[in-house]
């Protein structure tokens, strides 16, 4: 069949995205629905399942008029990570899902330290609350009559997929398992210490199958098209980059620093994460939580649009007249910062300005960008950085990042490149070899300053 399309849907925190690549791997068409999650109380995050699919079939929809009959040769699904949804043997949710902003769990990580250091350390992964495993411990001791309901618990992109494939089995693939907490990287399979930690049966988890391996099929535009099981939205981002090396920096709401070629081995209590890809290898991740979601509320207290702070920033110049922004209004995962740690403005004097103000709130996600990109060997040298995501697309944020970093950067113009390695995905389904469509922008070549070096050795507590 020729002139067919590949979906590919990534079901985001805040959105969910879906595009159309053609056979020369062309985004034909993209389509996006916003909606919120729920906050029942202070530091929890859920939501309603029928939420996700009722922005999946909008965004179909929307989608379909584009498509000009075009028919639908496969769709992929990309996710948000770690969250846990239970669903019933029909693979319907018992209860919402819970989301890897909440911070309920924080409690029951006392599981996890205390597990024998062998089985702890082959989990080779920070222990965080919004991950699977604890959200499952914090489930089976406060709600064990939802867990006794239970036939399974999936991840988000998982349980969009049951949804979607009624009667399908409950699975999910290594780049989402492994990052529950429950997964040893090791022996690349479930851990039964941790499984044990959670307080949960080991019938309990998914099966795990390849990420391209369709599972089912569901009706798009009145005809059946094959869905496979998909796979995380951080390595399919890489898939769609084609970054098989060095170091790639995605900045949204919050920022990740990516790096494949990951060797598994354990490590008791690692600053960074380590994780399997959907093509059978591994990468080595440090994230923030406080990326793009740091300048909202920059641009919030000083009144600004995004446009308008960037062209404010750009009236500064490095190291920001001696001012310093440090990002973390929410607390971080450990590593550049901890859960506990808080944002500032420190250096502020009688000439401060405004630009001063917006061009720290720059520097300092570089800063913190750039700590975690140390925390996992550096920027290294060779290939230029990639950039992708929507913090990156100013050419001040591109400089910045490039003179902080002491590295070219690139920017790769991928719009929703979650949802177009989703559809890469989709297409190896059915057999398809699909190299999606890449525009970079130039190089950037970072610029030496004394005052930008100055800041950011103030900024990490250098003497």
């Amino acid at each position: 069949m020729t002139g067919g399309v590949f979906l590919g849907a990534d079901l985001g925190t805040s959105g969910l995205k879906v595009v159309a690549l053609d056979d020369a791997g062309a985004v034909v068409a993209q389509a996006e629905r916003e909606y919120a999650y729920d906050r029942p109380a202070p530091g929890r995050a859920e939501i309603d399942v029928r939420v996700w699919r009722t922005a999946f079939d909008a965004a179909v929809g929307e989608l379909g008029a584009a498509l000009d009959g075009r028919p639908v040769r496969a769709l992929g699904l990309s996710g948000q990570m770690h969250g846990a949804v239970l669903v019933d043997a029909a693979g319907r949710p018992v209860r919402p899902a819970l989301l890897w902003p909440d911070g309920r769990a924080a409690g029951e990580l006392v599981r996890w330290r205390r597990l024998p250091d062998a089985d702890r350390a082959a989990l080779a992964n920070p222990l965080v609350a919004g991950m699977t495993g604890p959200m499952l411990a914090w489930l089976a001791a406060h709600e064990p009559d939802a867990v006794a309901r239970a036939a399974a618990v999936l991840l988000p992109k998982d349980a969009l997929r049951a949804a979607l494939v009624p009667g399908g089995p409950p699975v999910t693939d290594r780049s989402d398992a492994s990052a529950t907490l429950l997964w040893d990287v090791v022996a690349d399979g479930w851990s039964p210490a941790a499984t044990a930690a959670a307080g949960v049966p080991a019938g309990l988890l998914p099966g795990v199958r390849p990420a391209g391996e369709v599972v089912g099929t569901t009706s798009v535009g009145g005809a059946e098209v094959p869905v496979v099981v998909g796979g995380a939205d951080t390595p399919l981002a890489l898939l769609a980059a084609g970054t098989t090396r060095g170091l790639q920096v995605n900045l949204g709401t919050g920022a990740q620093v990516l790096r494949p070629g990951w060797a598994p081995r354990p490590v008791t209590d690692p600053a960074t994460h380590g994780y399997a890809d959907v093509s059978g290898s591994w990468y080595a991740m440090a994230a923030l939580r406080n990326g793009g979601s740091a300048w909202a509320w920059v641009r919030a207290v000083l009144g600004l649009g995004w446009a308008e702070l960037v062209d404010v920033a750009s009236g500064a110049g490095p190291g920001a007249g001696g001012v310093l922004f440090r990002p973390f209004l929410t607390g971080e995962r450990g590593g550049v910062a901890g859960p506990d740690d808080r944002g500032s403005w420190t250096g502020l004097h009688g000439g401060t300005t405004r630009a001063d103000l917006a061009r720290s709130a720059v520097e300092g996600v570089a800063f913190a960008i750039a700590a975690a990109a140390e925390s996992l060997g550096g920027a290294g040298g060779g290939d230029p950085v990639v950039l992708t995501g929507g913090g990156v697309r100013s050419p001040l944020v591109q400089q910045v990042l490039a003179d902080v970093l002491g590295r070219p950067v690139r920017h790769l113009r991928l719009r929703s490149a979650s949802a177009i390695g989703a559809a890469v995905l989709a297409a190896r389904g059915v057999g398809v070899d699909l190299v999606p469509e890449r525009r970079h922008g130039p190089v950037v070549e970072p610029r030496a300053d004394p005052r930008l070096t100055d800041a950011a050795r103030r900024w990490t507590g250098s003497p």
